[in-house]
């Protein structure tokens, strides 16, 4: 259907019946002039990043900033107090925002739900507009669903629903749909901005608050930019300033050394720190790509207790209750497996183990990815955490150092050994099959029992550039060449094919998925994120503009 837009707003994307309460055009307006305020810093900052990458390439290795040595010194501020419903966040469950997943998520037990429009959510533009539509209806209490089969779902009504966090895509990320000025939008402030403007007074009617998670930021001007936005998202609603809440995931190699700045930047909004482990190993390999002695083994062998890792997290909990907010923990990628009953008891055992070692270590909460793993990561945090959150866990024994957070020794070196044939055909199955499902427009996606999205499929591709790149040797003796690599995308897209069979094989997106994944692992050009290499292939053409 047609929709009316305000002055210098194109939609380019087509409006069906249900989303037009979405983008009506105060809704538009808003979105519109977040825009225009604050795209060119965030275009500003975006050309910054490729300059410190530039500056990594030469030798200039990441290190704490000189300049913000007296907000790390100094005792005299603190972060906002936990906000209501964010007291206790001992288990989050994440996941994207289609209206089964909502409602489960909000029915689940967990404390709180993190409804992601960034990794876990593939971004074409009805999938963008059914997002804001659910997460609307589960404010308003209002959401239901009838599956095919017929059975039907329904919000719980014993006062349990957890507690919402949305997580808008990332600085770099566009929403080629929604025009201003003639210039696409930023994905985050059309993310954000539409939530907020229809959902802010909602969720403090039900007496929480509009509560955000942030992605990917790599400085602490990255999260001033944020702050920014936030205070003038709050003065045009006129909802008083603090009344957002926002968690940052640390989940770049730069950010990790501005941990206490971003904290600064947002201390009036400030809900704390998450330890997104998937993107920060990403991040890691992607920064220090061009270094030899940064190569890593198999991603299986890469774990929470790997020295640069450990580092990470023994600094993000002593920053977080340093400054008063909570330390959250990341997530372990493990699923239920339900035709194997012994897979399915190991890989329970993997994540009760890996949240005994969040809560011991001092987490005040964690996250999982799917309902059944609720009540596991749950007991564990309430055998260890009776009380609603660890903040006076000080940790002042703790002393991380830039070498720390730089750390691939204790059997990381490549010298180890520690690349097999069986890890690189891995990395490759799954980027091919995590980018096929992703154009299919899903983006959350199991994959050889494991709960994958673009942070794991990023992991996977790099990998196989960096091995690529420097001539990696496997344990089997055989050197990582291009030639190797691109055979064996070539078998798993024939595998793939065998599969399926032809008719069903020719109708996915398999050999895009192969050609895009070609393009960027055979240690050449190299695209910053899968996302943005995949995006023009799931907008909608311009023939239908509005």
């Amino acid at each position: 259907m047609a929709v009316q837009t305000v002055p210098g707003v194109a939609i380019l994307g087509p409006v069906a019946a249900e989303h037009a309460d979405i983008l009506i055009p105060e809704a538009q307006l808003f979105v519109a002039t977040l825009h225009r305020v604050f795209n060119p810093r965030r275009k500003e900052l975006l050309k910054r990043r490729q300059e410190r990458q530039k500056e990594l390439d030469s030798g200039r290795l990441p290190d704490f900033l000189p300049e913000t040595a007296a907000v790390r010194a100094s005792p005299a501020w603190r972060c906002a107090q936990p906000a209501p419903g964010l007291v206790d966040r001992r288990v989050e469950i994440t996941g994207p925002v289609d209206r089964k997943m909502v409602i489960n998520a909000f029915n689940s037990g967990a404390t709180q739900y993190m409804a992601d429009f960034e990794d876990s959510h593939a971004p074409t533009w009805s999938n963008n507009l059914d997002g804001h539509v659910n997460l609307r209806d589960a404010i308003r209490r209002t959401i239901t669903y009838t599956a095919p089969n017929g059975k039907k779902y329904n919000l719980r009504n014993d006062g349990k629903l957890a507690t919402l966090l949305v997580r808008p895509r990332g600085w770099h990320l566009e929403e080629a749909h929604f025009q201003v000025d003639g210039e696409p939008c930023s994905g985050s402030l059309f993310d954000f901005g539409l939530f907020f403007f229809h959902n802010a007074k909602a969720t403090l009617a039900v007496g929480e608050g509009p509560y955000f998670y942030l992605p990917k930021m790599e400085s602490h001007l990255e999260a001033r930019l944020w702050n920014d936005v936030f205070n003038a998202a709050q003065d045009m609603l006129r909802i008083p300033r603090g009344t957002i809440r926002a968690t940052v995931l640390i989940e770049t190699l730069l950010a990790a050394f501005e941990m206490e700045e971003i904290l600064y930047e947002l201390r009036d909004h400030s809900a704390g720190l998450n330890c997104g482990r998937w993107d920060y190993i990403f991040s890691f390999i992607k920064k220090l790509r061009n270094h030899r002695q940064y190569v890593l083994p198999d991603r299986s062998a890469v774990t929470m207790t790997s020295p640069f890792m450990d580092a990470y997290v023994r600094l993000l909990i002593k920053t977080c209750h340093k400054r008063g907010v909570h330390a959250m923990g990341g997530m372990a990628a493990q699923i239920p497996i339900k035709d194997d009953p012994a897979a399915n008891s190991a890989a329970l055992a993997k994540v009760r183990a890996d949240k005994e070692r969040e809560v011991t270590a001092g987490h005040d909460g964690t996250w999982v990815a799917h309902p059944e793993l609720v009540k596991i990561a749950l007991e564990v945090f309430n055998k260890h955490m009776p009380q609603p959150n660890q903040l006076f866990v000080r940790r002042d024994d703790v002393n991380v150092t830039a070498a720390d957070l730089l750390c691939v020794g204790g059997g990381l070196l490549l010298a180890d050994g520690g690349i097999t044939e069986r890890g690189l055909r891995d990395n490759l199955s799954v980027g091919l099959a995590y980018m096929e499902s992703w154009l299919r427009g899903v983006g959350c996606v199991p994959i050889h029992n494991l709960m994958e999205d673009a942070a794991t499929a990023e992991i996977s591709r790099s990998q196989v550039w960096q091995w690529v790149r420097h001539g990696a040797i496997t344990r089997e003796g055989r050197v990582v060449s291009a030639p190797w690599v691109l055979q064996i995308l070539q078998e798993e897209v024939e595998a793939a094919k065998g599969k399926m069979g032809a008719q069903r094989f020719a109708a996915s997106k398999y050999a895009l998925a192969a050609e895009l994944l070609a393009g960027t692992i055979t240690g050449g050009p190299y695209s910053d994120f899968l996302t943005t290499l995949c995006y023009d292939h799931i907008v909608t053409k311009p023939a239908s503009r509005m």
